[in-house]
């Protein structure tokens, strides 16, 4: 059950210009018509409360927000205390424009799918360069010391008492921002600030941060992101050094189990299984592809294959492909460790992160020394050490004698489920 079926408002959609189509204003109405109050509060955690205590906090956060929030002309202002604010709507992948104002001294922010933040302040407030306002406004500032995205790029402020543009492009845990249309962010990975060892969710609210200091905040504006243009903004970035390794028409410079494949329209197609190999042996790499499960889809990405035996076990691992809702459509209990994106059998990946049945996922594995990282649609759902695993854990005590592997065949490893895959390209690590 979404948030939104709890509250006490809806959104009017209002069209925004022309130059902007897809658009809508969500300026708050009345009463803050549209949004809710909020807090610094985990997402899956309100969710997960029960009902009736949901509801008491929601209302309690309401009741604050209405004395310290209010709406006059085209802008929102608040005070500077008492709670955030939040869309009565779930986000997933957005295209969020904004304006606002701070106060000499100013700090606020802007929470995406409820975690904190893409960090507003005033840095010529000499009091927070501890905290390095110094460096402008943009960065995400609840990230890591030294991770990507931290400080912004460049200082794109305009002084405290003038207006601020500010666009944030959000695809899964990837954030690119603009201030003043300079970039400041570039498609960083927004961390869990609840809980770093999870990727932050694929739903939940936007929100504007109450922080010490008045606020005001106008032409509030958001686009929700299709999933085939997600998949081509993750496309675009860090693309140097792939090379395109399938050609669209073909399986020429594939071998193996090739009759069980076949090429249509641009796209692999897998039908009868089987192993199917990129001719060429990989150490160190990166494979950015896209893939299309039907119901109950099952394949996998061979990882460092000898080109022979069963490959989950005799290769470094299989990076299972498998229908997220796998159970359901199919009637059949998998372990965790056999869930999309995992190194099967031995380390699960995070669930919930694969585009419905029919639509396209972008994903990435990168794989140095005995280490694999997988990124669906802009979430980072693995990183494991394989080396490190207890054989004495491992699914159903099965022995994994190529999990130590440093080089081998990548490939797809068919169950005879019509898996799809296409725009495959691959980039050779050289070793450090």
């Amino acid at each position: 059950m979404r948030i939104s079926s709890l509250l006490f408002c809806a959104v009017a959609v209002s069209s925004v210009t022309a130059a902007e189509t897809g658009f809508t204003d969500i300026l708050p109405g009345d009463a803050l018509a549209g949004w809710r109050g909020a807090d610094t509060f985990d997402h899956r955690a309100l969710m997960a409360m029960p009902e009736d205590a949901r509801k008491k906090k929601i209302a309690a956060w309401n009741k604050d927000a209405l004395a310290h929030w209010k709406v006059e002309g085209n802008e929102l202002l608040t005070d500077g205390h008492g709670p955030c604010v939040a869309t009565l709507k779930d986000y997933g992948d957005v295209d969020f424009r904004l304006e606002y104002q701070i106060s000499p001294k100013g700090d606020s922010g802007v929470y995406l799918r409820n975690v904190p933040q893409v960090q507003i302040w005033d840095p010529e407030d000499k009091d927070a360069w501890k905290h390095g306002a110094q460096k402008g406004s943009g960065g995400l500032w609840n990230n890591s010391a030294g991770a990507p995205g931290k400080d912004p790029l460049v200082k794109a402020d305009k002084p405290a008492g003038q207006w601020n543009a500010l666009r944030i492009v959000q695809v899964g845990a990837r954030v690119s921002v603009w201030l003043n249309e300079q970039l400041v962010v570039d498609h960083a990975t927004l961390e869990n600030y609840y809980d770093r060892s999870k990727t932050i969710p694929d739903l939940a609210p936007l929100l504007l941060q109450s922080h010490g200091t008045p606020t005001r905040w106008r032409n509030l504006r958001v686009r929700e992101i299709p999933s085939d243009e997600a998949n081509r903004i993750l496309a675009s970035h860090g693309r140097e050094g792939f090379a395109t390794v399938f050609n669209g028409k073909d399986l020429a410079g594939w071998k193996g189990d090739t009759k069980g494949y076949g090429v249509t329209d641009g796209v692999i197609v897998c039908n009868k299984g089987g192993n199917l190999y990129y001719d060429k042996e990989l150490a160190d790499f990166a494979v950015r592809l896209e893939i299309r499960l039907p119901k109950g889809g099952n394949n996998g990405l061979s990882i460092r294959s000898p080109g022979q035996g069963n490959v989950a076990y005799e290769g470094m691992c299989e990076c299972q492909v498998l229908d997220d809702n796998y159970e359901k459509n199919t009637g059949q209990k998998i372990d965790a460790r056999q869930a999309h994106g995992s190194a099967y059998g031995m380390v699960a990946a995070q669930r919930g992160y694969q585009r419905p049945i029919g639509q396209w996922n972008f994903q990435e594995v990168t794989v140095v020394g005995h280490t694999i990282k997988v990124e669906l649609n802009g979430y980072p759902i693995l990183n494991a050490d394989l080396s490190k695993v207890d054989m004495k854990t491992v699914m159903a005590n099965s022995p994994h004698p190529g999990k130590d592997r440093l080089s081998g065949l990548f490939g797809f490893l068919g169950h005879g489920d019509p898996v799809s895959f296409r725009e495959i390209s691959i980039k050779e690590i050289p070793k450090k």
